[in-house]
């Protein structure tokens, strides 16, 4: 279902969902420099209300799911040197970053709904 920006159904939290592939990086380095650099930069990013790490070792994807305020708070973290600092990473290959409107009133009803 497609529904056009204005639908009053959507809500303003919106969600990033990126992923990519490790290249020449080691999972176990990966982890450390999520956990020593990335994580404390994100812990400061205004408008994140949550982000979820992600790993498939199996298949080499990695990624994560960003929960935003609104809109607005995306679009400027899309415009910094963080965003530009993990898209440009020489160790992350073949990244995509994919922006989702949420569904506010059935996300309310299964506790999905961040405040």
């Amino acid at each position: 279902m497609n529904l056009p920006a204005d639908d009053p159904r959507l809500g303003d939290m919106h969600i990033l969902i990126v992923t990519f592939q490790l290249h020449q990086l080691s999972e176990a380095d990966y982890s450390q420099v999520c956990e020593t650099t990335f994580a404390p930069a994100f812990e400061m990013v205004p408008g994140l209300l949550t982000k979820t790490w992600l790993a498939d070792a199996a298949n080499n994807t990695y990624g994560g799911v960003y929960v935003w305020k609104d809109r607005a708070a995306l679009a400027v973290f899309q415009q910094s040197e963080l965003f530009a600092s993990v898209a440009n990473h020489p160790n992350l290959t073949n990244l995509t970053a994919r922006d989702f409107a949420v569904l506010e009133s059935p996300t309310r009803t299964t506790r999905g709904w961040i405040e």
